[in-house]
């Protein structure tokens, strides 16, 4: 988010972004019906409803209640909407307010909200300095959005959702990107909107690297196939062995082999792989051993990190792979404009200075870090969001997908999964430490 130029310029850019999470909201529950709506479609998924009124709830949580202080719309209903307290499984044994009662309770909460935002100043606490919490606000509702995109590609039955196809690529992306060895600042203590996992700004020492200058493709992944990738324990780890043998995976979640050649169901249609496009509804286990089989490794969390920050004639670090400024329809695949990753090459306004390309947007990108807060990190507003999911048992994940809004994504948006999880929309590029007779080349 760009820094505004008064409380009446945030105020507009606030309820902008309010109105387009809440439009997108609207439209992944309004092309379903009731049943489809209450339905559990996975067990890893809640029900489409349950999301809808979560997103109100948290609304009404932080910014009725807490910045506003005013009266509680729904106090009966904290528990049921509560993701700790409620597991995924669970959820469609609950009590939940009906498609017609949630869209009314989130059509009152909006209204109590623009109600406080109409007179709310921004210079008082860091709740709502710089409108952080409602910041906060909007991007928790676009991640809820993805998340319901992921359960409309796990639903059966007919399409309901529809976009023009995205872009064809426009240049020829190949091959590896040399990062050279330096100090480079990573993370942030500026972006008004950056969340406490994102904070603050260090220096790290960085090692020269090797990194491809494109996310793995489809025609890529399926030579890994076709090797017997999945039936060569060499390429896995042992854990990743274990798990690909107890699910049985053979090939990328919604892939389809007709016998002739591979395909995938995509948001209820069938259609032959695009070859160049990246590979996606990859787990990191999966991508992982395609890394080994590749004679390469996944990157850490710092060197992708990098590799989209860094600018080397000046050594700062920029807020996206292109500059500061927001992302737009030629730098990068989001917001769901389209239902599926671009081909390579298609978004080069959004490549990196160093010729790293589609970093952010079309698939979040699998790396090697577990997930551990920054030094001096400080867990804000409630530790829930970050800090209790600390440790090695997850995989951090960078740069966004398609269905990842612009709100919920910059250079420094972390994101993370356990690593055996393939619904959500994650692929990866591999990356190398320099041999000896390229070292300082």
């Amino acid at each position: 988010m760009t820094a505004p130029g008064s409380d009446q310029d945030l105020r507009l850019r606030i309820a902008g972004e309010l109105e387009r999470a809440r439009s997108r909201s609207t439209l992944l529950t309004e092309v379903v019906d009731e049943t489809e709506l209450m339905r559990q479609h996975s067990p890893i998924m809640s029900p489409l409803v349950w999301d809808l009124a979560h997103v109100g709830n948290q609304e009404e949580l932080w910014l009725v209640r807490d910045v506003g202080g005013r009266d509680p719309v729904r106090r009966d209903i904290d528990d049921l909407y509560d993701a700790f307290k409620q597991p995924r499984k669970d959820r469609p044994a609950l009590p939940l307010l009906r498609p017609d009662e949630a869209r009314g309770y989130l059509t009152t909460v909006r209204s109590k909200v623009l109600d406080l935002l109409d007179g709310i100043r921004f210079d008082g606490s860091r709740l709502v300095a710089e409108g952080f919490a409602f910041g906060m606000i909007v991007q928790h509702e676009q991640q809820h959005d993805e998340t319901m995109l992921a359960t409309h590609q796990l639903r059966l039955g007919p399409a309901a959702l529809a976009a023009p196809p995205p872009p064809a690529g426009t240049v020829s992306v190949s091959g590896e990107v040399r990062v050279p060895g330096s100090r480079f600042t990573m993370g942030t203590s500026t972006d008004p909107w950056a969340l406490d996992n994102e904070r603050p700004a260090h220096v790290v020492d960085v090692p020269e690297f090797f990194i491809d200058a494109a996310p793995v493709t489809n025609r890529e992944y399926l030579a890994f196939m076709s090797d017997g990738g999945y039936d060569d324990e060499r390429w896995w780890s042992g854990p990743g062995w274990d798990h690909r043998r107890e699910a049985g995976l053979t090939a990328p979640l919604h892939w389809r082999y007709d016998g002739v050649e591979w395909g995938y169901v995509r948001f209820g249609r069938y259609a032959p792989l695009i070859m160049e496009e990246p590979v996606v509804h990859v787990c990191f286990y999966e991508a992982e051993a395609y890394a080994a089989w590749a004679g390469k490794r996944l990157p850490t969390e710092v060197e992708w990190e990098k590799a989209a920050r860094w600018d080397p004639s000046t050594g700062r670090s920029r807020r996206y792979p292109w500059g500061d400024g927001d992302p737009t329809p030629e730098h990068a695949n989001l917001g769901q404009r389209h239902l599926a990753p671009a081909p390579v090459g298609a978004y080069p306004a959004g490549a990196s200075p160093l010729g790293v390309h589609q970093l952010i947007g079309d698939v979040w990108e699998w790396t090697s870090s577990g997930f551990e807060g920054y030094p001096g990190f400080v867990a804000f507003p409630y530790r829930e969001y970050s800090e209790v999911f600390f440790g090695n048992s997850y995989r951090m994940l960078r740069g966004g997908s398609f269905g990842t809004d612009r709100s919920a994504c910059r250079g420094t948006f972390r994101n993370w999964d356990l690593p055996i999880r393939r619904q959500i929309f994650s692929g990866f590029r591999c990356a190398r430490d320099p041999r000896p007779e390229e070292t300082g080349a």
